[in-house]
């Protein structure tokens, strides 16, 4: 078997390349925790009107909270998968917070207290979680 040498990492000659490897797999990667939730949050989105069940009350609202659910979480994958180009799209999030705030008046007929609630928490979720993004992701990009 081969003597191999366990010595200290910076003797080694391609630190270097490896360092700078490193620091571009993780570029971007400022706001990982916030993937998680944004994904959670879409899927509750397209899944509250047979959670708080209002199904049969505002079917225009059942289709719109499911096709923004899917947008949202088709963001948080993009977050997660190429976060240096999607990033950009933080303040689209915040729109989509602010969308699912005021859409029960504007795409509901009537909505009910528990609509309404369940709507604004979810818009305001998604308008601080953008925020949460679009700020980190502007503080770590690079500056000329």
């Amino acid at each position: 078997m081969a003597n191999l040498h366990r010595g200290d990492m910076t003797t080694h000659p391609d630190v270097s390349e490896m360092r700078e490897r490193y620091a571009r797999m993780l570029g971007g990667r400022d706001v990982a925790l916030v993937d998680g939730p944004v994904f959670l949050l879409g899927l509750y989105c397209a899944a509250s009107p047979w959670i708080v069940h209002y199904t049969t009350s505002q079917p225009a609202l059942v289709a719109h909270n499911l096709i923004m659910g899917i947008a949202i979480g088709l963001l948080a994958l993009g977050f997660t998968r190429a976060p240096e180009r999607m990033y950009g799209l933080s303040y689209a999030m915040c729109a989509l917070g602010i969308w699912m705030i005021i859409a029960p008046w504007i795409v509901g007929t009537g909505p009910d207290r528990g609509v309404i609630i369940n709507n604004v928490v979810i818009g305001a979720v998604a308008l601080v979680l953008g925020l949460v993004c679009a700020g980190t992701a502007a503080r770590s990009a690079p500056r000329p």
